[in-house]
């Protein structure tokens, strides 16, 4: 267990044990033995049940120090809902444990805005540290130095901090607030500790490409002063307030620290074992969070199609996946394929996977399979093509928009795309931000992120969008009860006891469920 934990946690999290008790006994009163085609069991998936199972991830992460990260009794009583319904529900369940290790700053980098209206901006996200700052907690006041904003319509048309002239009137003790540009970040921080700066922000200079906390400035060497590096949407709302103050803390002491982490895996009774469906998403939150849409919200749609299919029968096997350990590196996912046979591997048709699919800014993201859209990694393994030309069915059959996502190997289905297996899912995004042209498609905000919460303390129920919620669900719904019954276009004949992988189909032929 983790230390992070306050010993009065724990009356929290056993009056949280009993709190959903009585839901996971409920959960499967309303599973139905007729829920055996397409057409009935995305009837029987509404979005407000699987909203129910949000509220309860919320409740355990509310009770639990507001995180259901691994090693972390957040988790254990996830896993242990998850797993309670699935067997009340009469799946064939499992826990499948494993212990990793992490190396973590032993004292969590903060960079925040102090006055007015304060705010801790999101590591990773909104800033990271750079390789050459000074270690210490600092404060002070910030000041923009020759920022061009709205910037240029070019990379480095900005000259900020690249002259001394730029410092002209600048105070010392202050922050400088610097704009990435024309010259390098060594000489801008060589200017500013010249004007007697205690500290540089530098941000990004906005063009296209150039816009979030992705760079680590080279400073040429050590500092003896704290330099980070923010997104520039940071660094144009601190030039919008001058002598703002803003508060600075890091230490580059790590320590190593291990935690043991569960798989929950549930299988139906019924179809044909050499032919597996898998359907897949996360089950941890990052430390920072409770992560209700990420991932709580493929978990409770996963979960409400596995309920209300609980006592059916298909024609396939249908495996459930809950992941540990996925948001550092997909490590559950990865333990359970390197666990598995090659005749194992070969048994499972397809992989589907589900991972923040009710963003509050979303778009209807699926899966390249193809790589049709021709960016970043290629296509799936043969037969992901087939997988994302069912999604893109259902949603033109609901007259909705929809848009290919690459994989790019941050969610779960990275290690089976890596032993062949066809791979497809849902994705409404994350830190990424909308464009105009999203906004006329899909409604929201320009300029905002996918997810405004994602990784951090506000990823509660509140940061859920409930359209995008119920959508997808049915989409899940959809494609799992398709192919449950029917997986011949993704494998081919597919004979007991033998791998095979036939050439996905690429017509206009869809699977008898579907049809």
């Amino acid at each position: 267990m983790s230390h992070r934990r306050k010993k009065g946690l724990l009356s929290a999290a056993l009056a949280t044990a009993v709190l959903i008790a009585p839901l996971a006994a409920a959960g499967t009163a309303h599973a139905d033995p007729n829920n055996n085609s397409v057409r009935k069991l995305v009837k029987a998936v509404n979005g407000k049940n699987v909203k129910n199972h949000l509220k309860v991830l919320d409740l355990i992460g509310k009770a639990n120090g507001n995180t259901r990260v691994d090693g972390t009794r957040g988790f254990e009583l996830s896993r242990d809902y998850v797993a309670t319904l699935l067997r009340l529900a009469g799946y064939q369940v499992s826990t499948q444990k494993f212990t990793f290790e992490n190396e973590e700053f032993k004292t969590k980098p903060v960079f925040e805005r102090k006055t007015p209206n304060p705010k801790v901006y999101a590591l990773g996200l909104d800033w990271v540290p750079s390789g050459h700052t000074a270690e210490g907690s600092f404060s002070a006041k910030i000041q923009p130095v020759d920022v061009l904003i709205p910037p240029g319509p070019t990379p480095n048309s900005s000259t900020s901090g690249c002259e001394a002239a730029d410092f002209a009137g600048f105070t010392a003790g202050n922050f400088a607030l610097i704009q990435r540009g024309t010259c390098s970040f060594a000489v801008k921080v060589a200017n500013a500790k010249a004007a007697g700066a205690t500290g540089v922000v530098l941000f990004n200079e906005g063009q296209a490409g150039r816009t979030e906390a992705d760079v680590n400035p080279d400073l040429g060497g050590p500092q003896d002063i704290p330099v980070l590096f923010t997104s520039f949407w940071e660094g144009r709302d601190l030039a919008a307030t001058p002598g703002a103050e803003v508060g600075f803390t890091f230490s580059w002491e790590t320590e190593i620290k291990t935690y043991e982490s569960y798989n929950v895996l549930a299988e139906s009774r019924h179809g044909r074992a050499d032919n597996v469906v898998m359907v897949g998403g996360h089950l941890d939150s990052v430390e920072d969070g409770p992560g209700i849409n990420d991932n709580g919200s493929g978990v409770g749609a996963i979960l409400e199609v596995a309920l209300q299919m609980a006592k059916s029968k298909p024609e396939n096997k249908v495996r459930f996946a809950f992941w540990g350990g996925e948001e550092f590196g997909l490590l559950g996912a990865e333990h359970y394929v390197a666990n598995l046979t090659e005749q194992e591997k070969a048994n499972i048709a397809l992989y589907l996977n589900f991972d923040m699919i009710a963003s509050p800014n979303f778009v209807y993201h699926v899966y390249d399979g193809d790589d049709s859209d021709g960016v970043g990694s290629g296509p799936g393994p043969e037969g992901s093509a087939q997988i994302e030309k069912y999604f893109e069915q259902f949603y033109a059959s609901r007259n909705l928009a929809y848009k290919g996502t690459d994989f790019d190997g941050r969610s779960d289905y990275g290690p089976f795309i890596a032993v062949g297996i066809p791979a497809g899912g849902l994705f409404t995004g994350a830190e990424q931000r909308k464009t105009p042209d999203e906004v006329t498609k899909w409604g929201g905000t320009a300029g905002e992120r996918y997810d405004r919460c994602y990784h951090q303390a506000c990823d509660t129920i509140k940061n859920i969008n409930d359209t995008a919620l119920d959508v997808n669900a049915d989409a899940i719904a959809t494609l799992v009860g398709t192919y449950a019954y029917d997986s011949s276009t993704i494998n081919g004949p597919h004979a007991p006891g033998i791998a095979t992988r036939a050439k996905a189909s690429h017509g206009d032929d869809v699977p008898k469920a579907l049809s």
